[in-house]
């Protein structure tokens, strides 16, 4: 106790030597000094806050209150930096040395432009030693409202300003604030980083709480900007007064607590508010939810803090991690803590009364001694403890980087003259170098970039707690700005970070594969409501704004898929079991023809294959042969040859056919026609083989005009579902031209064959002629009217069924009743059969009609005559009439 007494009236000596030479004004600043060549001014917000209390229209200092370990590591940093230079030969080559004048803002910008006013000052001082060195450089302000209030005073003079942790975007406008540099990104960075980390896990309903001023509302200007850009949406903005004591600072934070309960769905809050407000906000939530009995659990969120107070101790030794969720924090890049640390011993080997112009030490000995009563060795210890414990790396580097390159200016400037005459050096020309020259820290090189600023990127640190103390982790991931994307600095930090992939922190439901997003009324595209995808749409991941279309030719999808399915390509195949009936049909149409043709050719001499019509018959059965082969190309994967070449082997195929069996019923009627004179016309006009030649060569012209002018051709019918591969016909007017002149034929020959049904039957074939002519229309009428309504796989064996009905009608009315009487009654294969059913016949009709049996003189072959009163005709002209 005695040694407090002797210790208190030394304590506050130094308090008022330290004032200074502002205490002819009404006021005095706190600050610490050391001399040297060049002074540089330092600003520091060693203290918390100042008092606001007005008891006086008189300008005035307002008194600083609540001295901040933080702001004091700060302005020792600087201290140290400069120091370390001194000891370095880099000041010594030109002969000068590195003092300072740091003065303390109090985080209130009117003490700090009381400050800059007073570094002002000093280089307008008239030459008296009082006044001392005029100040270069200044290195603060600690934040952004601060740094734009003085560095608009230093842009006056141009003495250039860098900063080491103000970030508000506007500072970068070098229009405005051309002296102003600063060692570390603006806000920008900051938020795009952050809208980058949440796009990465997907949290797109967020919450945002800052703390009022430039820095705060730059802040939240640019995370709204870059977040919109990105899908996410903010679910709340809360600010809060920077006034930490004052009344609206309370409810401020009362309502943010309440706003944050009101939305549950914003798992997710970015905070750019002071430490101290943060814990404030962390007891108000804590307190709303003991007075509501709910459980502390469900205060838990995701808080990505931003460098305000992503390492800062005392919101560590303020709250409860396990209450608060996850702490995501966004600092600076960080150095090697070596050289302060080393200070930091140096001062606690130092002892008690080894504080020199530092009233700031001698303040925080003096309130840890109030508290605990410490002895001196104590408590210089518990002091270095306490700054140790408020240390950080990202902020000690970003000073080591202000203090170096100004050094690093001052011996460019200073190589070529003797600085150590005040006035020698101007701070302009100062600010000049360190934009035009890079400078070293530790071996590595930096370059302020246009903008006055050293963009690094930032390190992302994870809180976690032991149970009993929350310690922010080492480095789990690494921003890069230049491509704005992450790394994670370790395998076991990428797991910790994924952990919170679970975490959702959305507006609406997320729309799963398969459905879109349908944006409801309402400010935010975030809340939304999700509509299922209809047929051929498809979206395959999470949250998608439409949904794709399928590729409308070859893919489609049902309502509601995440993918589209290649459309089935159909055709009538030759795997197809109805495909492989008329297959069988065919090639047994073919064998059965070959058989008979081979028959006919062996009995070609009989009556039965002369009255079939002789070598005609060959003729018909080889235009069936083929007949059933065109049927075959309707199986198959259409291509162009086969599109053209079916419907033309068919038409001239099947009009050689018909052409022939025409020439059958004409010869009938030839040989059984009794009016004279229209016997003797048909005779003149009876010529088989042209007849056959001129049908032939229409349909074949007929044919050739469709394959020249618009031939038949394959194609894919677009359906839903599938791929139909089929042949069009082209001109399907030239297709019904081609059925139409067959069926023409066809109708003559049913004609012809009706009016000669009563003939004799062995000579007559009419009734068989009659039926297969009857059975091709009504099967080819049957045709047309399906053709046109049927679609799909099976429009091909439609006219497929129809050419085989109307060959196999042919082949069995015409062929197999000859076929039958050659091979099972050989009996009436003769002539003396013939001839008694011509007998027989002549016995059955009305009229009298005498039969007589003459002979060919010519082949003498005995043929039977029809009398019909006085007319005699001969019926056989030649030997195979019959």
């Amino acid at each position: 106790m005695a040694w407090l007494l002797i210790c208190w009236p030394i304590t506050i000596l130094l308090i008022i030597l330290g004032m200074g030479h502002a205490a002819e004004k009404e006021s005095s600043m706190l600050g610490a000094t050391a001399k040297g060549t060049v002074i540089l001014g330092g600003i520091f917000a060693v203290h918390e806050d100042v008092e606001k209390e007005n008891r006086t229209f008189a300008p005035h200092l307002h008194p600083c209150i609540r001295l901040e370990a933080r702001g004091l590591v700060s302005m020792l940093a600087m201290i140290n930096a400069v120091e370390k230079v001194n000891r370095s030969p880099l000041l010594a080559d030109v002969n000068v040395t590195l003092g300072y004048h740091i003065l303390d803002s109090c985080a209130d910008v009117s003490t700090a432009l009381r400050a800059t006013a007073h570094f002002i000052e000093r280089s307008h001082c008239p030459g008296t030693t009082s006044c001392g060195p005029p100040v270069l450089a200044v290195v603060g302000a600690s934040n952004s409202e601060g740094s734009i209030a003085i560095a608009r005073q230093l842009t006056l003079e141009m003495i250039p300003q860098i900063s080491y942790s103000s970030t508000a975007v506007t500072l970068s406008d070098k229009r405005r604030f051309p002296a102003f540099m600063r060692t570390i990104p603006n806000d920008r960075h900051q938020t795009a980083a952050m809208v980058s980390l949440l796009s990465t896990y997907g949290w797109t309903w967020v919450g945002v709480v800052i703390t009022d001023g430039n820095y705060g509302q730059s802040a939240l200007e640019n995370f709204v900007s870059q977040a919109s850009k990105h899908g996410i949406c903010v679910a709340f903005k809360s600010i809060i007064p920077q006034a930490v004591g004052s009344q609206d600072v309370r409810s401020a934070i009362t309502q943010t607590a309440r706003t944050i309960f009101e939305n549950p769905a914003a798992q997710v809050i970015v905070s750019f508010a002071k430490p101290t407000l943060m814990v404030y906000l962390y007891q108000e939530l804590k307190n709303q939810m003991l007075r509501g009995g709910r459980d502390l659990k469900s205060m838990r969120r995701v808080w990505v803090a931003s460098d305000s107070w992503s390492s800062s101790s005392s919101v560590k030794e303020n709250i409860h991690l396990e209450d608060m969720g996850h702490v995501l924090g966004f600092t600076f890049k960080s150095g090697d803590l070596s050289s302060f640390n080393e200070y930091l011993s140096r001062l606690e080997a130092a002892g008690y009364s080894d504080t020199g112009d530092n009233v700031f030490l001698q303040e925080l000995y003096t309130q840890l001694n109030a508290s605990e009563g410490y002895g001196d060795t104590a408590l210089v210890s518990k002091a270095v403890e306490t700054l140790r414990e408020h240390t950080h790396a990202s902020t000690i580097f970003s000073v080591e980087m202000a203090v170096s390159a100004i050094a690093q200016a001052l011996v460019s400037v200073c190589r070529n003259r003797d600085c150590r005459t005040p006035g020698t050096v101007q701070p302009w020309e100062l600010l000049k170098a360190m934009w035009m020259e890079e400078f070293k820290l530790r071996d590595k090189s930096f370059k302020f970039d246009s903008s006055g600023d050293i963009n690094l990127g930032y390190d992302v640190t994870m809180w976690r707690s032991d149970g009993e103390n929350i310690h922010v982790q080492n480095v789990v991931a690494e921003y890069h700005p230049h491509n704005n994307s992450f790394t994670h600095s370790t395998h076991s930090t990428a797991q910790q970070l994924n952990a919170l992939k679970h975490i959702i922190s959305k507006c609406s439901k997320s729309c799963v594969p398969g459905e879109s997003k349908k944006t409801t009324k309402g400010p935010h595209t975030c809340c939304y409501e999700c509509a299922i995808c209809s047929a051929n749409y498809y979206s395959n991941d999470t949250d998608m704004a439409q949904c794709l279309s399928c590729d409308p030719v070859t893919e489609w999808s049902p309502e509601g898929t995440s993918s589209c399915l290649p459309k089935d390509r159909l055709f009538f195949s030759w795997q197809d079991p109805f495909a492989m009936v008329l297959l069988t049909f065919s090639a047994l149409g073919v064998i059965q023809n070959l058989l008979v043709s081979a028959l006919f050719l062996q009995q070609q001499d009989t009556p039965v294959v002369k009255a079939a019509g002789g070598p005609l018959s060959q003729v018909i059965l080889f235009s069936l042969v083929i007949s059933d082969i065109s049927a075959m190309l309707f199986v198959g994967r259409p291509n162009s040859l086969q599109c053209k070449a079916r419907q033309v082997l068919f038409g001239v195929s099947f009009t050689l056919c018909v052409s022939c069996i025409l020439v059958k019923t004409l010869h009938i009627l030839l040989a059984f026609q009794f009016n004279p004179e229209l016997h003797e016309v048909l005779r003149g006009l009876y010529k088989p083989y042209i007849i056959v030649a001129i049908c032939v060569s229409l349909q074949a012209a007929t044919c050739i005009c469709w394959l020249v002018l618009k031939s038949p051709y394959n194609h894919i019918v677009n359906n839903p579902t599938t791929l139909l591969e089929a042949c069009h016909e082209g001109s399907y007017l030239a297709f019904g031209v081609m059925l139409g002149y067959i069926a023409v034929l066809v109708f003559m020959c049913f004609i012809c064959a009706f009016k000669g049904r009563k003939l004799p039957h062995l000579y007559n074939e009419a009734k068989f002629i009659t039926f297969s002519m009857l059975l091709y229309l009504i099967s080819w009428l049957l045709f047309v009217p399906v053709y046109i309504t049927t679609s799909g796989v099976y429009l091909p064996a439609v006219e497929m069924v129809v050419i085989l009905i109307s060959n196999y009608g042919i082949l069995c009315c015409h062929f197999f009743p000859k076929c039958y009487i050659i091979l099972f009654k050989k009996e009436q294969n003769t002539n003396t059969a013939f001839r008694k059913k011509l007998y027989e016949y002549s016995n059955n009709t009305t009229d009298v009609v005498s039969v007589s049996v003459v002979t060919n003189c010519r082949e003498g072959v005995t043929c039977p005559s029809l009398h019909r009163g006085s007319i005699t005709r001969h019926c056989c002209e030649r030997s195979n009439s019959i």
